[in-house]
């Protein structure tokens, strides 16, 4: 009996640490993609100018409101089907999900390629300038490769293998951004203009699918080579029962395990929708089998296409505004392009958020399952640590907007409002984090909504704020829009794990450290620009702006962490439960860093 108990508990071991190294994997790969993706409109404005970046920005997000569209939710929900196939056996039914779901997404990837492709001139009058035109076309093709795409990764984490996943992420996101740079030397030296350089910046997108949809296919005929059929992370099985092979139980166990852990956290009604799809072990008809994905993954795309909307917001307004007001169709995607500075950065600290979520929504799940007080602790905490992240970006990437958009793009030009925008960072980053936590508490629905009223918000703020203050109105607008979706999202969860409202006061430490951050920051400026302009002319004003805002990053941090330590506003019980955070808390006790109740 005790043998077979160590044997349970050997198997719970290794399912577990195979689920946390995939989930590892997955978001080592998502950071690495959106990084590498956001970062990627740097070179392009270097390069190409704002006219061709306000283009780019443009277009951009029509594509990707489309796309999700067309592909949202569709690698969860095959990921899904898949899994309950795997999980009796019936490896042929997992193929013909794969089929099924490549069949249905296809013909919609075709519809929105025909949409972009021949609507493209229409779209760009939309937007308020027709040198976008060739950029949606060029963008467009991509939607004829991406659905293949979203299947196959689907298919391969339905059997728990996320290597081809995280690896066609890598691929796709490097292949794109070569091609991005190399077709902007080449067209800038051509003296191609600004919507064909733009034109050739999206095409990466097409590039990038297609490198990615090869490696994808290359893993998916490796594993029809097998007798199985199968990817290399399912455990091979015998012919005759379907029991697994000797030299492989341990694996099966491992992989059983995982199958479980995700089916226990699933929504109510997967269970039904599931079935819905046809009994396992019989060849499913394709339109019964493609209704049941469509109809599964319908809400999540729904819950997923919010934020590209915000984003789309902007390219239907803001350029249309800017013309509305007396600007050139040239210079309103100018002014669009310098709107867009401040965005990669934001984006760069909300990626982080992003990629807590895989973990946040099962740990959540399990502690609402569990220990509904342990749920309020564990969700507080992390609303609490997510903000005190985010008002550092916020407040830091605002003070040094001057040095940081000299250095990323050679000029002053628009700082003021990349402080506003900075803003942002705050908000998004916290409207990430309640969005996982509100998926772990059940409500899938409740941040679709939040986002829409956020989307309500924004297009009221551009429509009042834009023809008064320009591009700065448009930043308002958007702090606004993310204020009022983190706000609805904070008394959501407070509603659900009956939190109680923090008193004002608590704000009092956080902030104070904010403060103090910004005044060394501004010091910083002051002293500094003027020292390294008699020690280091050489450098320039890109140069003497690049150490300026490196130097600034690494002295803010550290102000600030020293300075919400010394306030209280970080514990030594919270900054233990962080990985390494005991022997941090013994050594910072050492160096009287914590008020004087924590040191003991």
């Amino acid at each position: 009996m005790s043998t077979e108990k160590g044997t349970q508990e050997q198997a719970v071991t290794v399912g577990s640490s195979r689920l946390l190294k995939g989930a590892a994997l997955l978001a080592a790969a998502a950071v690495f993609s959106k990084l590498l993706g956001t970062l990627q409109k740097i070179p392009l404005q270097n390069i190409a100018g704002d006219g061709a970046f306000g283009i780019y920005n443009a277009v951009y997000p029509l594509y990707l409101l489309i796309l999700f569209l067309a592909t949202a939710g569709f690698p969860i929900t095959v990921a899904k089907f898949v899994q309950d196939r795997a999980a009796a056996h019936d490896h042929a039914g997992a193929r013909r999900v794969a089929a099924a779901s490549a069949l249905l997404l296809t013909g919609t990837g075709v519809l929105c390629f025909l949409l972009l492709y021949f609507g493209a001139d229409v779209l760009a009058g939309w937007i308020g300038t027709a040198a976008a035109a060739p950029a949606i076309r060029s963008i467009s093709y991509a939607l004829l490769l991406v659905p293949v795409l979203s299947v196959l990764r689907g298919y391969f984490q339905g059997y728990g293998n996320v290597v081809p996943t995280a690896v066609s992420q890598a691929v796709e996101q490097t292949v794109r951004v070569l091609t991005m740079v190399l077709l902007l030397l080449y067209l800038t030296e051509q003296g191609a203009g600004d919507g064909d350089i733009a034109a050739g910046a999206t095409f990466g997108s097409v590039t990038g699918a297609a490198g990615a949809l090869l490696l994808l296919l290359f893993y998916w005929q490796r594993s029809k080579d097998r007798r199985t059929g199968r990817p290399e992370a399912a455990s091979k099985t015998s012919e005759t029962g379907g029991r697994p092979d000797s030299c492989t139980a341990p694996h099966s166990a491992g992989n059983s395990l995982e199958r479980s852990a995700v089916e226990k956290s699933a929504a109510p009604g997967e269970a039904a929708l599931a079935e819905a799809a046809g009994p396992v072990g019989t060849k499913e008809p394709l339109g019964r089998l493609m209704a049941s994905i469509g109809a599964y993954a319908l809400p999540i795309c729904l819950g997923s296409i919010m934020t590209p909307i915000l984003n789309l917001i902007d390219a239907f307004t803001i350029p249309r505004l800017l013309l509305g007001g007396g600007a050139d169709p040239a210079e309103a995607m100018r002014q669009f392009g310098l709107y867009n500075h401040g965005l990669p950065l934001v984006q760069a600290v909300t990626m982080v958020a992003s990629s807590l979520t895989a973990v946040l929504v099962p740990a959540i799940a399990a502690a609402k399952a569990a220990d509904p007080a342990q749920l309020q602790i564990r969700t507080e905490r992390t609303v609490r640590m997510t903000g005190l992240l985010g008002l550092a970006a916020a407040a830091g990437l605002a003070s040094l907007t001057v040095p940081v958009n000299v250095m990323l793009y050679q000029s002053e030009e628009a700082s003021g409002t990349m402080a506003l925008l900075a803003l942002t960072a705050l908000f998004g980053t916290l409207n990430i984090v309640l969005a996982g936590v509100l998926q772990g508490l059940g409500a899938v629905n409740a941040p679709a909504l939040h986002l829409l009223a956020a989307a309500a918000v924004k297009i009221g703020g551009s429509l009042l704020l834009v023809p008064r203050w320009g591009i700065a109105g448009a930043a308002v607008s958007a702090v606004l829009a993310f204020a009022a979706a983190s706000a609805l999202g904070l008394t959501e969860v407070r509603r659900l794990t009956g939190a109680p409202h923090r008193p004002r006061s608590s704000a009092l430490a956080p902030l104070a450290a904010a403060a103090l951050m910004c005044a060394a920051l501004g010091a910083l400026q002051l002293a500094g620009g003027p020292l390294l302009g008699a020690l280091a002319p050489g450098l320039g004003p890109r140069g003497q702006a690049s150490v300026l805002a490196l130097a600034g990053v690494a002295l803010g941090a550290a102000v600030y962490a020293l300075a919400l330590l010394r306030f209280g506003a970080v514990n030594r019980a919270e900054l233990e439960q962080l990985p390494g955070g005991g022997k941090l808390a013994s050594a910072l006790t050492k160096l009287r860093l914590f008020p004087q109740g924590e040191r003991l």
